[in-house]
């Protein structure tokens, strides 16, 4: 999740706001648990793929059409943004850091943040990226910590602001739009749980969905303690001033503040390879075994290195985070994440009707439905309006 998606949608709605952040986090939190217990609802056989569930559940050509598009959006989405956060945090450290240097244009810093992934990409599975997540991981509290603890230091600021910055009604409702979207991005781990499932060890005596259950109600846990004081608190101290990204408001101290941007940095750069490497499976699966190409370093190396340079180069173009988070979050996570594993749980277990399961998942699926016609509308309107004035590649 991103503390920057939080503030994008908090700064719209105040008392809405705080309310969209909890629904958000109870319904993923449920069709999280609700994907975990389908993990191995075959008996004798692990369900390790998103797209393997949802073949079990319509069928083996019907689950891929299903599944798989709108899982490679979510993945493909969350790397170009991880690409544009990545990029403008390292601008931000080099910009505090050296006030006095000559400015240099995001086009680089991006580049910088990519030469990473380059390397990283060609570790072989999810167990080889395990450190890397966990320094995501606490890189993530810590820039968290550092953004609403700095924010409440800075204190409420003079003639702060706490009305809409809409102008119009127009305005106020297609930012609106945008800012679900946002919320949406903000949980996208659903694309990836069963592959990161898939490394935990299962017997009938300990299933895998024991461990794993834990493990997403203390990240859960973990997340509303890091991010909802990030966006209240930094509501609270900048009004409608405060940006997208909240340590960018941020100067001073400005050695913590530059610090916190990198710990950014370090998370989205592991953050990028927990979305990559479902990717690089799937796509190497595909010329092997569809295509009939050998299987080899050189066509692994390859595949990975035009994946990175690809979502680099789209990052580059279109460094909109605020739109880009809003589109991707609506029209890609939200199916994958609010409302796809409840229609599969529907399928699976042929609930009751009106009973109280089955009114939990149609809600879920209504309100999913809402986020992914409305979100892009709201995104592509945001990134039309700053591609006006943007000049590209500077």
């Amino acid at each position: 999740m991103s503390h920057k998606s939080v503030n994008n949608s908090f700064n719209l709605f105040r008392g809405p706001g705080v309310t969209l952040l909890i629904l958000s986090w109870i319904i993923t939190l449920y069709t999280l648990w609700q994907m975990v217990e389908m993990h191995e609802i075959v008996p004798g056989k692990r369900l390790d793929r998103y797209h393997e569930l949802g073949q079990h559940a319509f069928g083996k050509k019907l689950g891929l059409y299903i599944v798989v598009p709108q899982q490679i959006i979510v993945m493909v989405g969350g790397n170009i943004v991880y690409m544009v956060t990545g990029g403008q945090s390292l601008k931000k450290f080099h910009d505090i850091v050296c006030p006095s240097c000559k400015k240099i244009r995001l086009t680089f810093f991006i580049m910088i943040f990519a030469s990473a992934q380059f390397v990283l990409s060609h570790l072989p599975n999810f167990n080889s990226i395990s450190a890397v997540s966990f320094v995501a991981a606490v890189m993530s509290c810590g820039y968290s910590a550092i953004a609403w603890t700095a924010s409440a230091h800075k204190g409420v600021q003079e003639n702060v602001q706490y009305s809409n910055t809409a102008t119009t009604t127009a305005n106020l409702v297609f930012n609106f739009f945008n800012a679900l979207g946002s919320v949406a991005f903000a949980y996208a781990g659903h694309s990836v749980v069963l592959e990161i499932q898939a490394t935990i060890p299962s017997t009938p005596e300990k299933p895998s969905k024991v461990p794993m259950w834990r493990g997403v109600v203390f990240a859960y846990i973990i997340v509303a303690l890091c991010y909802w004081p990030v966006a209240i608190i930094g509501y609270w101290v900048f009004g409608n001033e405060v940006k997208d990204n909240i340590l960018i408001s941020l100067e001073k101290p400005s050695w913590l503040i530059a610090t916190a941007n990198i710990f950014v940095v370090l998370h989205v750069i592991g953050s990028y390879q927990v979305f990559a490497m479902p990717m690089f499976d799937m796509l190497e699966s595909v010329l092997v075994k569809k295509l009939k190409f050998k299987p080899s370093t050189i066509l692994r190396f390859i595949v990975r290195n035009v994946y990175v340079a690809l979502t680099m180069f789209v990052a580059i173009t279109f460094p909109f985070f605020g739109g880009l988070l809003g589109f991707f979050g609506g029209f890609a996570v939200t199916p994958t994440t609010y409302f796809l594993p409840c229609i599969i749980w529907l399928k699976i277990y042929k609930l009751k009707i009106s009973s109280l399961s089955w009114w939990t998942n149609w809600i879920c699926i209504v309100l999913g439905l809402c986020i992914i016609v409305l979100a892009p509308i709201g995104a592509l309107r945001s990134i039309i309006l700053e591609a006006k004035t943007y000049k590209f590649y500077t």
